[in-house]
């Protein structure tokens, strides 16, 4: 997949550094961006013009050589590392084979980003490398823009979401209810922790994983990072959070749907029409050039508007709307660009999350979540999953 590191480029002329390192396995989402490699163990990428590898073993290099979009993949061994052992302890043998690797590619100053290795920063400044943190972690704001490929994948990550989603919906939804009040799906109390596993199991059918989902009933859905626990209730507000991972791209999906079974009370079903009014709200208004700030303010006029609290109108509130309105996804399920009011302009190909919501424990919580690509006219909404709270 062709990308424009043009960015990149300019990030490394404005920090006068030769190239971009990276210390990282591939899970890390700017390693496998930039080397189009995933290994279980940190590698270095160095980006001096073209991509460049160094292994510390034989272990991933042929598999390396075949897949990886590096321009030369290279081991510790290429550069005398069995030698440097006879003459010094292992740290120093590995920092003097990676120095002699970049020096290979002409770098002599490179730029890392935020979360690069301490250790791995001394032993390079050590051997006369100049090493500048790139605070504004310029691979990361190249991932921002999407591709029309990574589109595709996202989308297709986001079917698998809708399946594992319908999943989850049907056993709750064909639940009966007993007399304490528990939704009971095939003479078993249905809880949090076996929706759940329903939806990981439809995943991995799907071609997909995730490590964690929110089921959240009631109070718990008052936290908007609860997981969820124990017997759902019946007349209680079911948050289902799905942020889930192609196995094969790398690329998440994120979604959230808010069902009850039963009778909503006053306050939630004023709460669910508010928050899908919000959300209609904030999709209506992105297109190219509007900034995240300007579609979290939507939202919160929104609730404003009907007299609810948000962190604008109230910054120590613990009730109302709570979070910021959304973010990006791609390779990381929270990434660039922010839909808050630290949020700056959206361009095509951002991919974006819309999940405003409501919050308190003395009510619960409601929350729906679409995402959406800017489009050079406007937005498509890559979500096709209905909204409903109740059937």
């Amino acid at each position: 997949m062709a990308r424009d590191l043009t960015a990149l480029e300019e990030r490394l002329a404005e920090l006068d550094a030769d190239g971009y390192l990276l210390d990282a396995d591939g899970s890390d989402p700017n390693q496998y961006y930039l080397s189009g490699f995933d290994a279980p163990d940190p590698f270095l990428t160095v980006y001096a013009g073209d991509v460049h590898l160094l292994f510390p073993r034989s272990l991933e290099y042929g598999r390396a050589k075949r897949e990886s979009a590096a321009a030369t993949v290279s081991r510790y061994v290429d550069y005398d590392y069995d030698s440097l052992l006879e003459e010094y302890d292992r740290r120093e043998a590995a920092v003097r084979a990676r120095t002699a690797f970049l020096a290979e590619h002409d770098v002599e100053r490179v730029a890392v980003p935020p979360r690069f290795p301490t250790g791995a920063a001394d032993g390079l400044r050590e051997q006369g490398i100049e090493v500048t943190v790139d605070h504004e972690d310029a691979i990361e704001s190249v991932r921002a823009t999407k591709t029309d490929t990574e589109i595709d994948q996202i989308r297709t990550a986001q079917r698998a979401n809708e399946r594992a989603m319908a999943a989850a919906e049907n056993l709750i939804r064909g639940s009966s209810v007993d007399d304490e009040g528990r939704l009971v799906h095939d003479d078993d109390v249905l809880t949090s922790e076996r929706v759940r596993e329903e939806i990981e199991v439809t995943l991995l059918r799907n071609g997909c994983a995730l490590d964690e989902t929110i089921v959240a009933c009631g109070a718990d859905a008052a936290d908007p990072h609860e997981r969820g626990s124990g017997p759902l209730l019946a007349d209680e507000p079911i948050i289902v959070d799905i942020f889930p991972r192609d196995k094969s791209t790398k690329y998440h999906a994120d979604m959230t749907r808010t069902f009850l079974v039963g009778e909503p009370t006053e306050t939630i079903r004023e709460w669910f029409d508010l928050t899908d009014e919000a959300r209609r709200a904030a999709i209506e208004a992105i297109e190219p050039g509007v900034t995240g700030n300007e579609i979290h303010d939507v939202v919160c006029d929104v609730y404003e508007d009907a007299g609810l609290p948000t962190l604008r109108s109230d910054g120590s509130t613990e009730t109302g709307f709570i979070h910021s309105t959304g973010h990006g996804v791609g390779l990381a399920v929270h990434e660039q660009p922010s839909v808050s009011p630290q949020g700056g302009e959206l361009e095509p190909g951002h991919v974006i999350t819309i999940e405003p919501g409501l919050y308190d424990p003395d009510v619960g919580g409601v929350r729906i979540e679409d995402f959406l690509v800017v489009t050079e006219n406007g937005t498509e909404n890559l979500t096709e999953y209905p909204v409903s709270l109740v059937e």
